[in-house]
């Protein structure tokens, strides 16, 4: 039976949802209007706006929780915002289950490295402006995960893609920060103008792009007209999320300042494709060959972002990959549907707090060896950053799945559910969600080990100290978090998001059981992770040194810039010569050309006006002339 969508209007305190978006929009607001009269105080009231909307989105959180589970949705329509022929759109916000996980993890862990961005940043000159930028970003994301129809969601994805600009390049003095800032930005322009035609054709086929009326229309749409809008929306959420095609831009975002990294890669930007296609699950769960689509950009990006991170040295880099590696999973989830939704969703919780916690300990790291980045340059570090090893030790133990850590209760799940996908496709998806497991295991073991076990390789003049209070408290709280968030969440999250996800099962025999799959992950992990403990823990070659294809093609990111530059970039820069030479020497030739022989003709004909009267008169008398001799010529005819 189809189930009809209908969201409730808001009542009582959930009529002000949209506090949640205001307060750090308006922070934002008096950070940049201020200028340099809030550089004192800027960085606090940056962090206690987002720190109210956490507070706000609990009292929500729980006030959504008191209603009956059917009925779990406020909506509120703040005002008329185009009313356009057929077209109307409110400028509106719905807060429902879904909505509610993101607003917490979005202002939770978004609370927790803006606190840690005060020390981070607080030697910075441009401290008040980045927490301007940051402030905004959160507002961004916000609306993104809040409004309650497609033009809504866009107006957060466009505010989002112009604050991470600004963030990427906020160190915009240096020409690498800038180009990743551009990068980033155009880039996310390709994923943008997918999600802009979708739009279109939302309201061409539907005549609405309102949740409501999208997605009680979708199942009297065509299987082509679907497979299109998924496919276009589908192209929106890989722009911002790192996936492939489009997940070059994603380990360059580390250019900016480490706490722009953790919000970015952990608890916002990136998981807003995932969010994208979480909420418009009725979309692609109508047609089985976009399910499929979702599915294998999944697979293979956390292939390719595992191959990656075992060759690169910069520790964010191999975060960075990391991240495209989990988010993958993430699709593979989402792309699974049924209960597969939600385990996606409880992954994305999960590496919230466990990235979050090790970008901002590779940030600690960096305070005390002075912006080194280069693992190969470490060694021993834990004995001098005790509180830093443990806290990124535990999110390291969680990302490769080790039980009884959040990974282990969120990133299975979808492992056992791709083998048990339909068909041979299972077969291929949940082998290549198992070897990326195994590869996490081998890369984040190599980066664990390098940087805080084995012998010293630091340069001259490192003196290696633990980070201040102010960075080390937020470390401590996403760590618990990396701890003992999985296993919450797997007890709670799935009933919690079912009435906007659903929650049946998608397959219809369990080819392989839950304690199988578990001992295999179990397996690979403490294979990949033996085998880099074997290789790295003595250290590793200071420079780098010829390698097979492999190891080469990773270094060089599996040439997917240079895929990108020839594919793109080239024929692009071709092109634009070819339509400026046309227009010089086509369109401006043209007119030019026009404009010169008329002026040379009126030129010519100029000379014939001579003044004098015998010349007139002669002209006169050859006129007469002609007349003469053709009425002479038809009378005789």
């Amino acid at each position: 039976m189809e189930k009809t969508v209908h969201f409730a209007d808001a009542t009582g305190m959930l009529t002000n949802i949209w506090l949640l978006v205001a307060i750090p929009l308006v922070s934002s607001a008096v950070l940049f209007l201020l200028g340099k009269r809030a550089d004192k105080w800027g960085h606090w009231l940056g962090v206690a706006s987002v720190a109210a909307s956490f507070v706000l989105g609990v009292i929500f959180f729980f006030q959504l929780k008191g209603l009956d589970e059917g009925a779990r949705s406020a909506q509120v329509k703040l005002f008329e915002f185009i009313p356009v022929g057929g077209l109307k759109i409110d400028f509106g916000l719905l807060f429902d289950p879904l909505a509610a996980v993101f607003v917490l993890l979005i202002t939770g862990v978004g609370s927790l490295i803006h606190l840690y961005a005060t020390g981070y940043m607080a030697h910075d000159p441009g401290r008040r402006r980045f927490f301007a930028f940051f402030n905004l970003f959160v507002a961004a994301m916000l609306l993104l995960v809040l409004g309650n129809n497609y033009v809504m969601l866009y107006f957060g994805w466009e505010g989002v893609g112009l604050a991470s600009y600004l963030l990427i390049s906020f160190f915009f003095d240096k020409p690498s920060a800038a180009t990743a800032g551009k990068k980033a930005f155009l880039m996310n322009r390709v994923g943008d103008a997918g999600f802009a035609i979708a739009l279109f054709l939302m309201f061409q086929q539907l005549g609405t792009v309102n949740y409501e009326g999208v997605f009680n229309g979708v199942t009297g749409l065509s299987k082509t007209v679907v497979l299109m809008m998924g496919l276009l929306l589908l192209i929106g959420a890989c722009g911002k999320s790192g996936q492939f095609p489009l997940q070059a831009w994603l380990p360059d975002a580390m250019e900016g300042p480490t706490p722009v990294s953790a919000l970015i890669h952990a608890a916002t930007m990136v998981t807003a494709g995932v969010y994208l296609i979480a909420r418009s699950n009725a979309v692609f769960s109508a047609n089985a060959t976009l399910q499929t689509v979702v599915v294998s950009v999944g697979a293979l990006t956390l292939l390719i972002g595992c191959v990656i991170g075992c060759a690169k040295d910069d520790i964010k880099r191999v975060l960075a990959y990391s991240t495209v590696s989990q988010i993958g999973y993430m699709f593979l989830g989402v792309g699974l549907g049924g209960a597969a939704y939600a385990l996606a969703i409880i992954h994305l919780l999960a590496h919230g707090f466990f990235k979050a916690g090790m970008f901002l300990g590779a940030g600690s790291v960096m305070h005390g060896m002075q912006d080194q980045v280069d693992i190969r340059r470490f060694g021993g570090l834990w004995k001098y950053m005790k509180i830093t090893w443990a806290t990124f030790g535990l999110g390291y133990l969680a990302i490769i799945g080790i039980p009884p850590l959040s990974g282990f209760f969120s990133k299975d799940p979808i492992i056992e559910s791709a083998f048990n996908r339909p068909g041979w496709t299972g077969w291929l998806f949940g082998g290549a969600a198992l070897l990326g497991a195994g590869l996490t295991a081998f890369y984040m073991t190599r980066l664990f080990v390098l940087t805080f076990h084995g012998p010293k390789r630091w340069t001259d003049g490192q003196h290696p100290h633990e980070s201040p209070a102010v960075m080390t408290i937020p470390l401590i709280l996403l760590a618990v978090g990396s701890v003992a968030a999985g296993w919450l969440m797997s007890t709670s999250v799935v009933d919690w998001l079912k009435p906007v996800l659903g929650g049946e099962e998608v397959h219809e025999v369990e080819k392989m059981p839950a304690w199988v799959v578990t001992t295999l992950v179990l397996a690979v992990v403490v294979l990949g992770g033996g085998l880099a403990y074997a290789l790295f823990r003595k250290g590793t070659a200071l420079e780098e040194e010829p390698a097979g294809p492999v190891v080469t093609a990773a270094r060089n990111n599996l040439y997917a810039d240079t895929f990108n530059e020839l594919v793109f970039e080239l024929p692009g820069k071709y092109l634009t010569r070819a339509l400026v030479y046309f227009d010089n020497k086509g369109v401006d030739g043209l007119v030019n050309g026009l404009a010169a022989m008329v002026g040379g003709g009126s030129g010519r004909l100029r000379r014939t006006q001579t003044g004098f009267v015998r010349t007139y008169a002669l002209s006169m008398l050859g006129g007469a002339l002609l007349v003469v001799a053709a009425l002479m010529a038809v009378t005789l005819g």
